[in-house]
């Protein structure tokens, strides 16, 4: 047991007056009663109720320190132990160029892959996650962190048209290698999804694989497309949005060869499941050991001193005014 007020405990040397002052008023205090002869006393012993009379002002100590410890606020032990749990430092790069809108995914692939990364970043509770968002351009949409809440927000509020109608997956990498590169984690890793080919940017994708080898960054590559057609948005003659069959087109080669420079691995998610899948195989293939301590939350337990000071009280009067009544 713990208190959240344990200076009150000082009040405990309030028992010295007390005891004090009981000694002094009790100490010469004898009943007398005037009779012409004391003989007929003289075999008759003390009562035991004479020496009770005293466990009343044991009673009313006792009732007064549960008083003080109430005050003290009597808390539960904080439970603390060390687990030895897994940590890393983790960028998800999400593609977000209009193709991401085709629906061989329910609803869409940007939907699908928004609700998985969701769901990720949630179970993984001691990494560092950062988001970069890449179509034409590229920039960080949430830097590292380990508020759930941010990234969940933010993830879910992606929508589509911020950057552009192409794809430059090496400026998408390039970003994400300075959002980790002076980390001082064990592990470094880049998810980076994506449902087409590199066809504008800064920087090549094979370059931006070499870069991130030599911070010691891995990169995992998921490719996100059913095999065959794929409904596409294309905008018709009056503006609006319609969608038509056209092949699904990877360059799976580029996303293989990124990561194999960086000793990641190459992913095709083909469905909502699959999509699922690799995300949850990279899950289990980036781990780092670390100590975490853990502590359970205090609650304060007064309630039972209560229960005893009232008690104490009751029977004190009980006593008092029944066997142990005194006259006057």
């Amino acid at each position: 047991m713990q208190f959240a007020n344990p200076g009150y405990l000082w009040l405990f040397l309030l028992y010295i007056p007390l005891i004090a002052w009981y000694i002094v008023k009790h100490g010469n205090a004898h009943p007398a009663l005037e009779v012409s002869s004391v003989s007929p006393f003289a075999g008759v012993r003390r009562s035991f109720k004479e020496f009770l009379l005293h466990g009343l002002f044991l009673l009313r100590l006792a009732a007064i320190g549960c008083l003080i410890i109430m005050i003290a606020r009597p808390q539960t032990h904080d439970s603390w132990n060390t687990t030895n749990t897994e940590g890393i430092d983790i960028v998800l790069t999400l593609d977000v160029s209009p193709s991401m809108l085709a629906r061989d995914f329910k609803p869409d692939r940007l939907e699908a892959a928004k609700k998985v990364a969701s769901n990720f970043v949630t179970n993984r509770e001691n990494d560092n996650i950062g988001l970069v968002l890449f179509a034409a351009e590229s920039f960080t949409g949430v830097p590292m962190t380990m508020d759930r809440a941010v990234l969940t927000n933010y993830i879910n509020g992606i929508e589509m048209g911020m950057l552009g109608n192409s794809t430059a997956i090496g400026d998408g990498i390039v970003t994400s290698i300075n959002r980790i590169k002076d980390s001082n984690a064990k592990s470094k890793t880049i998810i980076l999804l994506t449902d087409g080919s590199n066809n504008t940017g800064n920087v090549a994708p094979v370059t931006a694989a070499e870069i991130a080898k030599k911070y010691g960054i891995k990169i995992y590559t998921i490719g996100i497309g059913t095999n065959g057609t794929a409904l596409y948005p294309q905008q018709n003659y009056f503006g609006k949005i319609e969608y038509v069959p056209q092949e699904v087109v990877i360059d799976e080669s580029t996303l293989r060869e990124i990561a194999s420079i960086t000793g990641g691995k190459y992913f095709r998610a083909t469905g909502n499941n699959v999509l699922q899948e690799v995300f949850d195989q990279i899950d289990s293939l980036e781990k780092t050991e670390m100590d975490v301590r853990n502590y359970s939350h205090t609650e304060d337990n007064y309630m039972i001193w209560a229960f005893i000071a009232l008690s104490l009280v009751v029977v004190e009067l009980l006593m008092r005014h029944t066997i142990l009544r005194t006259i006057p």
